[in-house]
């Protein structure tokens, strides 16, 4: 990862000199301190929160003192006031970080001896995710640096009152699924429009040549490249050949995107009218390459003889990745752009700043950077930002800490580029701003130090006189812009102008950017002079009013630019009244603008189901980002050892898939909860019309990155789900989805369903493992049932091999093969297994004998 500021290094150098001074002269040895958090019961007093537990241990032989240190530590809940029983007091600092203080005189630790601290806080407790995390010391004697803690555990959730998945509950949920044979499943994913198997194959290898470079380059090359990556030999790129054994570039009437190929056993055509279209063409004929052919190099590459006929169902079909939360480097990055580019999907929509990160060097304001890519210990945010999603005390360390360079910026938009993927980026503002409004309060510092008051107002982002009180829902208090102080705009015009400029640098095309506009909390701007000063001014009646003259104004800085405004839903909504309540409507203002509304908040049980339709409905572009199918940060299932949040639900494969866009209410089966619902949930909703269609421009999974602190917890949530999105973007309309006869509808989304589920588990899994070095995908858990006598078990996706063992050890690789029930007595532990020999979930099934 690369520091482009020059005063980061030192810093980091300084920091850890002081961490060393400071444990040396602290209280007490923090390695001492050992913390084990308990959920004590879900459900608390029959109300919507839990009860939980913090314990202390000494495990050292130094007492340690009841005043002189703070620990803090990440937890993304309200803790109920007034609820802290054990000798101290929990406070909420900002945003998911607290503190724990013990109140002094009360209690000091012994060795050995031990403190009880229980409190209560909103929700169920479902699984590790949920748990509080981050922990760190900080002694009064040294107030600006922090010490890990290395002895924390969790203990096993378990709890009464809730209903975790049982390996019975996901036998029973793969039993309808088909194991099909390869040779009846679809050769291609996403499964294109028309398609043929022919007899016979094709044999490539090196020395095949590629005709079409003169209308063709870049892809000609980029073909090249891939079949020398897997052969012995690099390929050729020729503009004739004497061999009738060639792949032929060709253009053809076609529309963007759409492409031919043909296979036979000499040669190989693809026909497109865009470069595009022979990109997808080229990706198509690599998936129908052997699945393990990137697992080493091969002689030769056998494909199986075809014609295909193919265009994408929508014209965008994207990918959200946050790197404002957790940082992703480029190379990381730009394995998900060739994993995106491998399945067709065409944006990338970069989540690049937030309250916890700016992730984009812009040159002329360094101190976004500086402060604003950077996370450690503060109680200011003067030099960094403080340390979010268990990012610990140190400042300087990924993921919390990173960003790329222009030249890394500008690399990354070549290489989408080349694999004709957009890259959209998200600016968020005027909500989730905490770190660029920190940035530019460090600029402010800097230029009123030098006596220069004009330079620190210049890009200031907040009223300093502002009174207002209010928290967002990640517990920000302090987030928002000042949408009333020109400063704000002037800030945005700097940021626009340097991203076009990186943009056109690399040669690849802008659009639109996204501004966010989600999640401005109550109480935003209420007691802020500046905004009182322009309401009178422009005769506005209420703060909501902000917001329209907000989004007018930064629609006109992007409309001069010869931008579109792109924006989470509430950049389209307007507050009105309806019998004495604030009621939200499609905003008639900014139907004519061709504002991009991505929607996500449809939660199923909420109220706002229908939202994405109306919106569509109204006359705004929308592009279905829906909650209730395709956020993929969410935990595949309600189990404790599942990771990821669950506010929205749970997400396992099946729901990207089964999402019907233009009618998801008809295969809706599950509430935010993971309750099933009835029907009648829907009655009353929008249905999108005719009209409405038009204006749906596709839909895109998001991967959101709180709880993402490496590359393999990335994969695992990204993974198999993206598959399910390729399919449902670029496919057509599935027959399944609009037939009436609700028998045969449901028979055929079974059949539909054990053809995707097959493709994954004996082809596009295989090939993930070897993808680009491999991808760390989920490996669906076992499922598993006693019946008559005999342990039954099956998995969602046929062809992953599932091993076990019966002395209640953990399977590994080389144990017993799972074949067909079976009778064992006792512990019977059950793992599945992928191509490359990683272990999914381990489950347990017990045989009691008679």
């Amino acid at each position: 990862m690369k520091y482009s500021n020059a005063g980061f290094v030192p810093i980091l150098v300084f920091l850890l000199t002081i961490s060393a001074f400071g444990q040396k002269n602290s209280l007490f040895p923090v390695k001492d301190l050992k913390i084990t958090w308990k959920l004590l019961t879900n459900n608390y007093e029959k109300k919507p929160e839990n009860l939980s537990s913090i314990t202390l241990e000494n495990t050292g032989k130094k007492t340690i003192p009841s005043s002189g240190w703070t620990l803090f530590f990440n937890y993304g809940r309200h803790i109920t006031p007034g609820s802290v029983i054990g000798n101290v007091s929990i406070e909420h600092v900002n945003g998911d970080i607290f503190r724990l203080i013990p109140t002094s005189g009360s209690f000091s630790l012994e060795p050995k001896a031990t403190n009880i601290i229980s409190f209560v806080s909103e929700g169920e407790v479902l699984n590790y995710t949920a748990a509080p995390d981050g922990y760190y010391i900080v002694f009064d004697q040294d107030p600006s640096h922090g010490y890990s803690l290395t002895q924390v555990t969790d203990l096993p959730i378990v709890d009464s009152t809730v209903h975790f998945v049982t390996p019975a509950d996901t036998y029973k949920e793969n039993e309808f699924v088909r194991d099909i044979p390869v040779d009846e499943l679809p050769p291609i994913l996403p499964t294109p429009a028309v398609y043929r198997k022919q007899s016979g194959n094709c044999v490539l290898d090196s020395r095949t040549p590629i005709l079409g470079k003169s209308k063709f380059p870049k892809e000609s090359d980029y073909l090249a490249n891939e079949i020398s990556s897997l052969t012995l030999n690099k390929a050729e790129v020729a503009e004739d050949a004497e061999s009738s054994a060639v792949i032929n570039l060709e253009f053809a009437d076609l529309p963007n995107e759409a492409y031919a190929l043909t296979v036979t056993p000499t040669s190989i055509y693809i026909s497109a009218g865009s470069g595009s279209g022979i990109f997808y063409g080229i990706q198509s004929l690599l998936s129908l390459f052997p699945p393990d052919s990137r697992a080493k190099k091969n002689e030769a590459l056998v494909v199986p003889c075809i014609e295909v006929r193919d265009a994408p169902r929508f014209g965008y079909r994207g990918l959200l990745i946050d790197v404002a939360r957790n940082f992703q480097t480029k190379d990381q990055l730009e394995r998900i752009l060739d994993l995106m580019a491998f399945y067709k999907l065409n944006v990338l929509h970069l989540h690049c700043t937030d309250d916890e990160g700016w992730r984009i060097e812009i040159p002329s304001l360094p101190e976004l950077t500086q402060v604003g890519a950077n996370r450690g210990h503060t109680l200011d945010s003067k030099e960094f930002l403080p340390p979010s999603y268990s990012s610990g005390p140190d400042a300087g360390h990924m993921p919390a800490s990173g960003f790329y360079t222009r030249a890394d910026f500008i690399d990354i938009l070549k290489y989408a580029n080349e694999r004709h993927i957009q890259v959209i980026p998200e600016i968020e503002s005027p909500g989730h701003g905490r770190a660029a409004i920190k940035a530019m309060d460090a600029r402010y510092e800097k230029y009123i130090s030098q006596g220069n008051e004009a330079e620190a107002k210049r890009y200031l982002l907040r009223d300093r006189n502002d009174k207002s009180v209010y928290s967002s829902a990640q517990l920000w208090t302090d987030n928002v812009m000042c949408v009333a102080m020109p400063s704000v705009y002037t800030f945005l015009e700097k940021v626009f102008d340097e991203l076009i400029a990186m943009y056109a640098e690399a040669k690849a095309p802008l659009t639109t950017i996204h501004l966010g506009g989600d999640e401005v909390p109550a109480g935003v701007w209420e007691n802020s002079p500046l905004c009182e000063e322009l309401m009178k001014k422009e005769g506005m009646a209420s703060v909501d009013e902000l917001w329209y003259y907000y989004f007018s104004k930064v629609h006109d800085l992007l409309k001069s630019r010869k931008l579109v405004l792109s924006g989470w839903e509430e950049i389209a909504m307007r507050k009105t009244m309806l019998e004495g309540q604030k009621h939200y409507i499609p905003n008639p203002q900014f139907v004519g603008d061709d504002f991009h509304v991505d929607v996500w908040n449809n939660g199923i049980g909420w109220g706002s189901e229908d939202l994405p339709y109306r919106l569509a409905n109204a006359g705004y572009k929308v592009v279905l980002s829906c909650v209730s199918n395709q956020y993929f940060d969410l935990a595949y299932e309600k189990s404790a050892d599942e990771p990821g949040y669950y506010w929205g639900g749970f997400h396992d494969v099946d729901k990207p898939f089964y999402f019907i866009p233009f009618d998801y209410y008809r295969n809706t089966q599950e509430d935010t909860g993971g309750n099933p619902i009835s029907p009648a949930l829907f009655v009353g909703k929008d249905h999108l019309t005719d009209y409405g269609k038009s204006n749906i421009l596709g839909i895109q999974g998001l991967l959101w990155a709180e709880n993402v602190r490496n590359p393999e917890i990335r994969d695992y949530l990204l993974l198999p789900k993206l598959l399910a999105l390729a399919e449902r973007a670029w496919a057509p309309d599935p027959e399944w989805a609009t037939i009436k006869d609700e028998e045969k509808y449901k028979e055929m989304y079974n059949e539909a369903w054990s053809v995707f589920a097959s493709e994954a588990g004996k082809r596009e899994l295989t090939r993930l493992s070897y993808l680009d070095g491999g991808f760390k995908y989920r490996i669906p858990p076992a499922g598993a049932v006693v019946k008559d006598g005999f342990i039954h078990a099956n998995c969602q996706m046929p062809g992953i091999q599932i091993r076990y063992t019966e002395d209640g050890s953990w399977p590994g690789i080389n144990s017993k093969l799972y074949t067909g029930p079976f009778s064992a007595k006792g512990l019977v532990k059950m793992a599945t297994f992928s191509v490359d020999g990683r272990r999914g979930r381990v489950i347990s099934v017990e045989k009691l004998d008679k």
